[in-house]
Formats: C-alpha cells, sequence, structure tokens
C-alpha cells in the first residue's frame, strides 16, 4: 500500500466539483496542503503539451490523479463532440507521456461511464468494456476516456509506470455544476424544478421518454475509491465505482420534483434524445480490490443538494 502522505499529489481539476473532495479525502490520509498540486486553468492549459511540461517541471509529482475534462450532459456532447474528443485525448496524452518522462511514480485516471457499449448488458462488467461501440451522442468523450486506458496498460508493460483508472457512473451532490449549458441530469433537473417553483410555472418539460435509466454516485464516495485506488492499485485494469441503485429518469424527475417542493405538472418531449438506454454498474471488483462501496444514502444525498443549490446559486 502507498503512504501518500510521504508524496507529492498533483490533481488535474482539484478545484472542480469531484476535485474538491478528493483533495478533502487526501487531507484526511495526511497529505499536508503544500504537497497537493491543483493546476489551474489560467495557469496552465493541460491541452498544451508544453503546459503540461511546465507544470511536471514546477510540480515534480510523485502521484498523478488525473480529473481534468472537459464533460457535459447529451445537450452539449451534441454540441461539441469534437472538442471533447481533443480536449480529453490531448489532456490524457500529454499527461501520460510527460509524467512518464518525468519519473511519476503512479498516474491515477478518472474515466467515464460513457465508455460503454450503446446496448452493454445490466449491470455493466469491467470486462465487456469493449464489446461494442459508446451511445453515439457521447462517444467522442467516451472513447477518448477509454483510449487512456489503452495507453495506461501500454506504458505499464513498457515503462512499468504504475497505474489505476477508475469508471465512475453519474456524480452528484452540493457543489455541483448547476450551469444549463454543460451541467447533467441531476443538477440540471435540480435547478429546472426550482425555478418553476419560485416563478409559478405550471409545468416543466424534460427531454426524451422518461424511460432510460440512470445510476448516481455522490461525489464523496467517488473520491474515497479514486484515493483508495492511489494507495492499493498498481495495475491498470478498469474499475467500476457505482451507486448500487438504477433508476429510471421518469422516476429521478418526480424524486427530484418532490425535494424541490415543484407541484406542477412533468411533460416530456420525445423529439429529444434519451442517450444510452440503461446504465448500472457491477462493483463487485472495487469491492475485492480497493474493499470500497458506496455509502451515502441517495435522498438524503438529493436533499443536500438541492439545499446546497437553495443557499448558493438558486
Amino acid at each position: 500500500m502507498t503512504d501518500l502522505s510521504t508524496l507529492r499529489i498533483v490533481v488535474t481539476g482539484g478545484a472542480g466539483f469531484l476535485g474538491r473532495s478528493v483533495v478533502r479525502a487526501l487531507r484526511r490520509r495526511g497529505v499536508p496542503e503544500p504537497q497537493i498540486v491543483v493546476p489551474r486553468r489560467r495557469e496552465y492549459d493541460l491541452t498544451v503539451e508544453s503546459d503540461v511540461e511546465r507544470l511536471y517541471a514546477a510540480a515534480h509529482p510523485d502521484v498523478v490523479i488525473h480529473l481534468a475534462a472537459e464533460v457535459g450532459g447529451i445537450g452539449a456532447n451534441m454540441v461539441h463532440p469534437g472538442r471533447f474528443f481533443y480536449a480529453n485525448m490531448a489532456m490524457g496524452l500529454h499527461l501520460v507521456e510527460h509524467g512518464r518522462r518525468q519519473g511519476v511514480r503512479k498516474f491515477v485516471h478518472t474515466g467515464s461511464v460513457c465508455a460503454y457499449p450503446k446496448h452493454c448488458p445490466v449491470p455493466f462488467r469491467e470486462e465487456d468494456l469493449w464489446n461494442g461501440y459508446p451511445e453515439e451522442t457521447n462517444a467522442g468523450y467516451g472513447v477518448a476516456k477509454k483510449s487512456l486506458l489503452v495507453m495506461l496498460d501500454a506504458y505499464r508493460r513498457e515503462y512499468g509506470l504504475a497505474g489505476a483508472v477508475l469508471l465512475p457512473v453519474n456524480l452528484y451532490g452540493p457543489g455541483d455544476n448547476f450551469d444549463p449549458a454543460s451541467s447533467h441530469v441531476i443538477p440540471a433537473l435540480i435547478r429546472k424544478c426550482e425555478e418553476a417553483r419560485v416563478t409559478g410555472q405550471p409545468r416543466i418539460v424534460c427531454w426524451g421518454s422518461g424511460a432510460a435509466t440512470r445510476e448516481f454516485l455522490h461525489v464523496d464516495d467517488a473520491a474515497e475509491g479514486i484515493v483508495r485506488a492511489a494507495e492499493v492499485i498498481e495495475d491498470p485494469e478498469p474499475i467500476n465505482l457505482g451507486g448500487g441503485r438504477e433508476i429510471a429518469i421518469r422516476d429521478l424527475v418526480a424524486r427530484i420534483a418532490a425535494a424541490c417542493g415543484f407541484t406542477g405538472a412533468i411533460d416530456w418531449d420525445p423529439a429529444k434524445p434519451d442517450g444510452q438506454p440503461r446504465r448500472a454498474l457491477d462493483i463487485s471488483r472495487a469491492r475485492r480490490l480497493l474493499g470500497w462501496e458506496p455509502r451515502q444514502d441517495f435522498d438524503a444525498g438529493l436533499a443536500a443538494t438541492v439545499a446546497w443549490w437553495r443557499a448558493h446559486g438558486g
């Protein structure tokens, strides 16, 4: 087991939603604040190779936890498929290669459930990752993330670079991104329901049929899984991090409306895409290799997320 408290750790995306939780988890492990380096985009554009080189020259990390991503919901993926592929591929490519050159001991990559095939059997098992093409609306993002699994496996075999790859489902929790142009489903729906409640709108319109299913993981549970992998994993085989509860989007909207106190009508727009038909993960590998499983209660986490939005953004 790697004692992280003695190491210098770069956390890309460490100022973001998941990153802040990962930094808190590292601090709980006894990693002193000066040993945690969080690169900011105004200083380092990680899609630019020379900026990655500057980051490594300044930080001298022992471990890299790569969380930075350009990502969004179905709408954002449909508008920016090229950018999402390029940005996520470029960041990972430069960070892994220059990490290898600089003698990084371990590279922890956070992939995405979007990498799974569109019609993957449920629950998704890591062995099925390559058995089909991802759902089309997020394929650019998903394939870019999955490509880094191949890169880390190759670098482990050729250069001995230790690595870990985590595949989390959709995250949620206080501090999430509520921007309607780029947010994922839970914050987008909370904002929609809250704005409708406050302004007295009689109804809201949601994308698709509501039949698609998703699974959600509290951001703090995801952070614990990622940091645990940094401690105990050396070989970059993919590891699912799931919430353990598959829920239809139609049922999710009803739960969020209730949590927000919105009592109006909910209409569905079938002209909009559902995205992947079903998502739910088998987390037996995470239990076995990490000793990890989700701890946060979904309804309590949802209520806390609504409360956060009311206090900070509503």
